[in-house]
């Protein structure tokens, strides 16, 4: 890693990261909390709590509002984030939602970047603009689109970094500098295919970072869940709102998430040196058109890729030569990839976009949201590297 860029998390804090000297009855392991409501001794105890006098930060009054399970996961990845606070959610669209309706109201703008997460456009462009939020949409990474798409009345750029499908790196430090200057502005990165262990958008400027933690922090595609972090004063928005709104996150979930944390450095070393390998052995291969990978000297966000990331994550995506069916072909003959949505755990996925993530959509609106229909997207695992590259070749030769 050169010297420009920031820190990131490794092995030991995924590990540690966190994690509280000592722990009730002095168990290692975090402890599931499977409870709606909590008990007070007497009035008076209830009072102080109510007036916020109670000794003990983590005390709580009902499992919509906090969970002691739940609070240990939220510190452990403000802490891999070099946050100040985070909270936690039932999902990442729960925690991409609260974020958002927390920030801007009816009148306000928000600008997004054009590749990403379909759910997310989808929050912004259709769920919102019924509610007068306006929005506009700019190319994936420029930041010049971004700037002159700035309004008086913008509150919020939300931003991927890497994008889905395309693994696009914004330029964070640039993006942060830009919004700054304008005021009264926010800035959300969704970094779920970035993981701490790659880039931490926080120490580049950025105000809020998200991830999905049914990916990666989790890592075994086993559970759902979703964590802000950011600013202490811009956290408690958040977490007051999911008070609200009920999207809270189940303490046996966040006992799995904060599990899957103490692998996060592991997992994430193998998926950079295995989608690297995938990413340069399908560029050289005759049946692909074209391979996105952001440390590939042929993406064109390979800068900033460069400048901000440690690897380049577990999301390899790649055109196959001969258009849809051509690529169905390919992703029925590979053995070890399975055929599923989402990404980031220990099992390589594979899922052709057109068909799976925007199958609604007609090829003219595929191509309006960048969508080729030859395009696949490739979740990679902790599978042995050789045996996924010796597998992808054999799927394009049959």
């Amino acid at each position: 890693m050169s010297a420009d860029k920031k820190t990131v998390a490794n092995s030991t804090d995924s590990v540690h990261a966190g994690v509280p000297v000592t722990r009730p009855h002095h168990s290692l392991g975090l402890s599931i909390e499977p409870t709606a409501t909590f008990t007070f001794a007497n009035t008076a105890e209830l009072e102080r709590y109510m007036r916020g006098e109670d000794p003990d930060p983590n005390r709580e009054e009902y499992g919509r509002y906090g969970n002691p399970t739940v609070c240990e996961l939220e510190r452990r990845v403000a802490d891999l984030e070099l946050a100040e606070d985070g909270v936690a959610f039932s999902s990442g669209m729960a925690a991409i939602a609260t974020a958002v309706l927390s920030l801007v109201k009816a009148g306000e703008h928000i600008v997004l970047f054009r590749d990403g997460y379909r759910r997310t456009r989808q929050l912004v462009t259709q769920t919102l603009a019924r509610f007068g939020v306006e929005h506009s949409i700019v190319p994936s990474g420029d930041l010049s689109a971004m700037s002159a798409a700035l309004r008086d009345n913008t509150r919020l750029v939300i931003a991927e970094s890497p994008t889905n499908p395309h693994v696009f790196c914004v330029d964070l430090s640039e993006l942060a500098n830009i919004v700054k200057a304008r005021g009264r502005i926010r800035t959300l990165v969704d970094s779920t295919l970035a993981t701490p262990i790659n880039c931490r958008p926080l120490e580049f400027g950025v105000d809020l970072v998200v991830h999905s933690a049914t990916k990666s922090l989790a890592g075994h595609n086993d559970v759902l869940g979703g964590v802000v972090v950011g600013p202490q004063h811009l956290i408690s928005l958040l977490r007051d709102a999911r008070g609200v709104l009920g999207s809270v996150l189940d303490p046996h979930a966040a006992f799995l998430i904060a599990r899957g944390l103490k692998t996060l450095g592991l997992r994430t070393e193998r998926q950079n040196t295995s989608a690297l390998a995938i990413a340069r052995a399908l560029e050289a291969h005759p049946r692909v058109e074209r391979v996105f990978y952001p440390l590939l000297e042929s993406h064109p966000s390979h800068p900033a890729a460069r400048a901000q990331m440690r690897g380049g994550g577990f999301m390899v995506s790649f055109i196959v030569k001969g258009g849809r069916s051509a690529a169905s072909r390919v992703i029925d003959a590979v053995k070890i990839p399975k055929i599923a949505a989402s990404m980031g755990g220990v099992e390589t996925l594979i899922e052709q976009p057109a068909i799976m993530s925007y199958s609604e959509l007609s090829e003219e609106e595929l191509a309006n949201v960048g969508i080729n229909p030859a395009l696949v997207r490739l979740s990679v695992g902790i599978e042995d590297t050789a045996d996924l590259v010796q597998d992808l070749l054999q799927g394009l030769s049959a």
